[in-house]
């Protein structure tokens, strides 16, 4: 017996009792009950962020970052709703910062950072309009292994509360490690994922590649994977897609690149290019491929930065010169907009002009954010949808 293209084993596994004994709401698997991930491009109810506070990942008491997640929070509030995540001690401050933009609300809700793609819900849709959340378990990119900071609790519950604030069922996936930013979804059964992230020894090592591949489809509601075998060089997060590859449309999507065979991103791109020509989609078409070059110019943490910083025990420490993974398709679609990072480089223009290109039907809004690749990650890593629903939305009890 099989449903939804779930395989016996794999039903046995999840339902066990031990990997679903938290769940409350929602006993069963998205697939099962016909959610399915839809692509960025649908519409939103909203977006999700968090207030940058963490001295670990924000230098100079997060001055410079907090000035960048504003105007990025401004940049998506002009075409849809915006939840601000913050705690009780910083949410009075963060309420006068946005005072004169209703579009934006401080949900009162403790983090251990700013990561809203990766620690928030993944939303899951079915055709009557109803959104549900899932809440992957957290555990700071690598847990005890390689992860980037020793305490990642509040971060691990901060997917379940945002689902609570905001009406919707959740489904617990907590037996399962997985971050926001490893997955892409072109809405119509595809996934794209990274084997450097998804099999990396700190995440769920024990499970095969295949079972992994299962688990997707069933939360996902997906028919087909797509494995990049590489992601951007010297990203931290062991190479998420969402930094590397991105759907634009169903079987459209852009590749970081680099046209520097010297560069160490060179190799890794041409990998992913490689697997995207050889595979179709869920629906038997081939990928359109847009090349989306990466800064010419490599962005590095500097001195001065570096000295701002203040790391706790645990945490991942940086140095003077290191290579950080910027990438322009670390890119965010709203509703209206597409908000892409710029660095200050020649390359900046051409990453606008080819998105604008693409989004048509969007505003391009281009934001210096030299002060959010400085924490690790970019637009997208701190930015998380939520899709519309169509009629009530059905609230949890």
């Amino acid at each position: 017996m099989e449903r939804a293209g779930l395989s016996d084993s794999l039903v046995t596994a999840i339902l066990r009792k031990g990997y679903l004994e938290k769940m409350e709401k929602c006993k069963t698997i998205p697939a099962w009950d016909g959610y399915r991930m839809p692509g960025e491009f649908e519409p939103h109810r909203g977006c999700v962020m968090i207030w940058p506070v963490r001295p670990g990942s924000w230098p100079n008491g997060a001055k410079e970052a907090q000035q960048t997640f504003e105007k990025i929070a401004r940049a998506i509030a002009g075409s849809e709703q915006v939840w601000m995540l913050a705690s009780a001690q910083d949410a009075v401050q963060v309420r006068e910062i946005f005072a004169d933009c209703p579009s934006i609300e401080i949900l009162e809700i403790e983090t251990d950072d700013a990561w809203a793609r990766d620690v928030g819900p993944t939303c899951v849709v079915n055709d009557k309009g109803t959104v549900r959340g899932i809440d992957w378990q957290f555990n700071a990119w690598g847990g005890a292994w390689d992860g980037l900071y020793a305490h990642w609790e509040k971060d691990n519950l901060a997917a379940a509360q945002i689902c609570e604030k905001l009406g919707m069922d959740c489904y617990d996936a907590q037996h399962f490690v997985l971050e926001g930013g490893s997955i892409h979804s072109d809405g119509e059964g595809t996934v794209l994922v990274t084997e450097a992230c998804l099999l990396s020894r700190g995440r769920n090592p024990q499970m095969s590649k295949a079972k992994i591949e299962e688990t997707l489809k069933a939360y996902l509601g997906a028919q087909k994977v797509i494995w990049l075998p590489r992601g951007i060089y010297q990203d931290e997060t062991n190479e998420h897609v969402d930094n590397v590859c991105a759907f634009v449309k169903p079987g459209e999507v852009v590749l970081a690149w680099t046209e520097d065979e010297q560069d160490p991103q060179w190799e890794l791109s041409h990998e992913s290019l490689r697997v995207l020509e050889q595979e179709t989609d869920a629906k038997g078409k081939k990928f359109q491929v847009h090349k989306l070059l990466i800064p010419k110019k490599p962005v590095c943490i500097t001195e001065e930065e570096l000295a701002g910083f203040v790391f706790e025990e645990g945490e991942d420490v940086r140095s003077a010169g290191e290579r950080l993974a910027a990438s322009y398709v670390n890119f965010y679609i709203a509703n209206g907009a597409v908000v892409v990072p710029q660095f200050g480089d020649e390359h900046d223009a051409l990453a606008v002009k080819l998105l604008g290109d693409l989004f048509s039907d969007r505003k391009v809004i281009p934001v210096f954010a030299r002060p959010v690749i400085v924490g690790g990650g970019n637009v997208h890593c701190i930015t998380q949808q939520i899709p519309l629903c169509s009629g009530k939305q059905p609230m949890k009890k």
